[in-house]
């Protein structure tokens, strides 16, 4: 009787640890398809563009091991710094704009009248269109001999603009193109707003607060961790910035459009710079990830979490 008890519970520990192993594989088992998706369209990738990074490489000669000098050439390249700064132009002013203008928008798209659904509905449709034909589209807008945007000039009795073809206007362009794409936010702003509590509201109508007190001390603390991931999502897909550059303007005129992901386009396939493009490509990591450092940083000092309270 002694001897049963341990030899019991040798068994039932046994079982427990055959059940976790068999638990841990299915697991596995069905996480796998993304395991293989990431090392082999995303770390293998990377592995690769690092190993590249320290090469000298074109198509006519075999590729030499150069170490950091194709990131120290990157010092003395005028449109490395070009392009940068046309992509933290871009960035500032696109963010900024399509912030507000998503969140202004999700504002009047959460009042509850007829008919608000299909207008939602239209808002978010250019968010799908594939983005190729959407710069096609914005490029006959800004055509200076027959484009919208003069006629619309000419109805007020302005000066016709070269738009996309003028040096000081062709990046304001790309970032006025960019309010088009601004439905996803808008939808992530809005179911934002259709989760806080109403009572939350009522409390406040009840202690006699108007509007802004609403808005400052319910809706914007609440809607902040939205607020939060947007700007992470907005920061990360404006330094991305290809297709409008490329299709519209193909960075130019004079490089006044030239982005940083075109610039490395260029290199890459362009002037078969692939070493050269590898290194542009973990620079624009590096400064990507601290962006985003930074905001996570900040978060603490304006974005609230119910949970963090109980």
């Amino acid at each position: 009787m002694a001897t049963g008890v341990p030899q019991a519970r040798a068994r039932l520990g046994v079982r427990r640890l055959k059940q976790a192993q068999q638990e841990n594989a299915a697991g596995y088992l069905f996480i796998s398809p993304w395991l293989v998706g990431f090392f082999v369209f995303t770390a293998g990738p990377m592995a690769i563009s690092l190993g590249l990074s320290l090469l000298k490489t074109d198509l006519l000669r075999p590729s030499t091991f150069v170490g950091l000098d194709n990131f120290v050439a990157l010092v003395d390249d005028e449109l490395f710094w070009k392009s940068l700064r046309n992509t933290a132009y871009y960035s500032l002013f696109s963010v900024a704009l399509g912030m507000l203008a998503s969140l202004a928008l999700a504002f009047v798209m959460n009042v509850r009248l007829s008919g608000i659904r299909l207008f939602r509905t239209i808002y978010y449709l250019p968010a799908v269109l594939p983005s190729a034909p959407v710069a096609i589209l914005w490029r006959q807008i800004f055509n200076p001999e027959r484009g919208l945007a003069n006629y619309l000039l000419d109805l007020l009795n302005l000066p016709p603009q070269k738009w996309i073809y003028s040096e000081r206007l062709a990046l304001p362009c790309l970032i006025a193109m960019s309010l088009w794409g601004i439905g996803s936010s808008l939808m992530i702003y809005l179911a934002g707003l259709q989760g806080i509590p109403t009572d939350l509201y009522e409390a406040a109508q009840i202690d006699g607060a108007g509007w802004w007190p609403k808005l400052r001390r319910v809706t914007l603390p609440m809607l902040s961790p939205t607020i939060f991931f947007n700007l992470i999502m907005s920061i990360i897909g404006s330094f991305m910035v290809f297709t409008a550059s490329y299709v519209m303007t193909q960075g130019g005129p004079n490089n006044a459009t030239l982005t940083y992901v075109l610039y490395l386009y260029n290199s890459a396939f362009r002037y078969f710079k692939f070493g050269y493009a590898s290194a542009l490509a973990w620079v624009l990591f590096f400064v990507v990830l601290g962006l985003t450092a930074l905001v996570f940083r900040s978060s603490p000092m304006w974005v609230y979490y119910e949970s963090e309270l109980r």
